[in-house]
């Protein structure tokens, strides 16, 4: 069974106009609505599905600075502050806490690069501690047949609610004045002299100068419609949940697997970097802008092709804006889990963490990780479309650091100071001869 987000209600009226229209109702479309209406700003969230059900309600929940590309820390800091004043203003449980993250690992090859991290960590003040071979075995309970040479502690990261935050900041977007409508597939945008000027949907026409595509994995095949080249690749990962299990602790990372402790007392479990790059339509279009990264993570990524090769966010085909498009086909894109993935999952768990052997799986699911070539997400004008913009691309950190992406989102289609310099986010560094740098994952 895949996970649910937490449901809420749509308005029921379409409105005919709207400062701004976001498309996708993830958790970066979520927190855009949000910091766009808390300006003032008319806003109407759409999404073709219902609001957290693709990737957003599908990850880990991991809210992080510790390992993370350098380009991706201003932001990430930023989310961090968010995720607390976003709880506080909202008045709801986003399941944030600061509860630390544990890592612990018996390769001196990793244990080394996490050291090397140290350097980057001290530019941008970033609370993180090694931990001694002791304290990993301390903090990492049971590590049955384990002896780890030593981790990490990232003091200052947390972790929230992945079937609860987007829901519940679309929510807080809603009471000042933004309108949210499920259901409701953006099947183009309507261009008056080459510029914005509303978005078709499947219940109708709303009137704006100013559209954010926050589309996830749909945004690349939603921008081509428009003459937009978006560069994007959709990573297929398995993970899983276990009914009630002993606390071994909140947020722990393995060689092995990876454990996070939901509220109600639950795991989610996965292991770290695995994964099934699917061979698509849209894949084969970009694969040179894929290449540095398929080598660098050639070990981690198996190569298959599935039923995205004809149907999805990936597949062939162009739509005309009066009739059923892809986005009402597939309302939610729900693959199903490599059951040789989720078995290895559990067995890892249990082989390492004795106190689990007696748990039971109570689901498993799918998602699609929408990737860049650099592993960094674009955040950007739209370009050739002027009123334009676009937020997606996340390469499996936008649920922790969705709050900073929605907010530098923001900032730029209001045309306000960015929080933060949005240049290493830009859509142009895939052709503008920038070497791409494949970031962390």
């Amino acid at each position: 069974m895949s996970p649910v987000a937490h449901r809420i209600s749509s308005d029921e009226r379409l409105p005919a106009s709207a400062d701004v229209v976001v498309i996708g109702g993830g958790i970066v479309g979520a927190s855009a609505a949000y910091f766009l209406a808390r300006r003032g700003l008319s806003v109407a969230l759409l999404e073709k599905g219902y609001v957290g059900c693709e990737q957003s309600s599908r990850n880990w929940g991991w809210c992080r600075q510790q390992n993370r590309d350098a380009r991706e820390l201003p932001l990430s800091g930023l989310a961090l502050r968010l995720w607390d004043q976003l709880t506080e203003e909202i008045g709801q449980d986003l399941g944030f806490r600061r509860c630390g993250l544990v890592y612990a690992t018996d390769n001196p090859k990793q244990l080394a690069e996490w050291e090397k991290w140290r350097e980057t960590a001290r530019q941008f003040n970033v609370n993180t501690r090694m931990l001694t071979a002791a304290e990993a075995g301390a903090a990492v309970p049971g590590g049955h047949g384990r002896n780890w040479l030593g981790g990490v502690n990232s003091v200052d990261d947390g972790k929230a609610e992945p079937w609860l935050a987007a829901p519940r900041i679309a929510e807080g977007a809603r009471t000042h004045g933004a309108t949210i409508h499920q259901d409701c597939a953006a099947r183009g945008l309507d261009l008056t002299n080459g510029r914005v000027s509303g978005v078709v949907t499947e219940k109708g026409l709303i009137r704006t100068n100013a559209v954010l595509c926050a589309a996830g994995a749909w945004a690349s095949a939603f921008l081509r419609m428009h003459g937009i080249s978006f560069p994007q690749a959709s990573i297929r990962q398995s993970t899983l949940r276990t009914g009630p299990a002993p606390n071994l602790g909140e947020a722990i990372y393995t060689p092995d697997c990876a454990l996070t402790r939901r509220i109600d007392g639950s795991y989610t479990l996965a292991i770290s970097g695995k994964a099934t790059l699917e061979l698509t339509p849209q894949g084969i279009r970009h694969a040179r802008a894929f290449l540095p990264m398929f080598v660098k993570r050639l070990k981690a990524i198996e190569i298959g092709i599935s039923r995205s090769f004809f149907e999805g966010p990936e597949a062939f085909g162009k739509w005309r804006m009066d009739r059923p498009t892809p986005f009402e086909r597939i309302r939610v894109l729900d693959p199903l889990p490599d059951a040789r993935v989720i078995k290895k999952i559990m067995a890892r768990v249990k082989a390492l963490f004795p106190a689990m052997s007696g748990v039971e799986m109570a689901s498993s699911w799918g998602g699609y990780v929408d990737s860049t070539p650099d592993a960094v997400p674009v955040i950007s004008h739209g370009e050739a479309v002027p009123g334009l913009f676009i937020a997606a691309g996340c390469s499996g950190h936008g649920f922790g650091i969705g709050p900073g992406i929605g907010h530098l989102a923001a900032d730029l289609v209001a045309g306000e100071t960015p929080c933060v310099d949005p240049t290493p986010f830009r859509l142009s560094r895939f052709r503008d001869g920038s070497k791409v740098q494949v970031g962390s994952i």
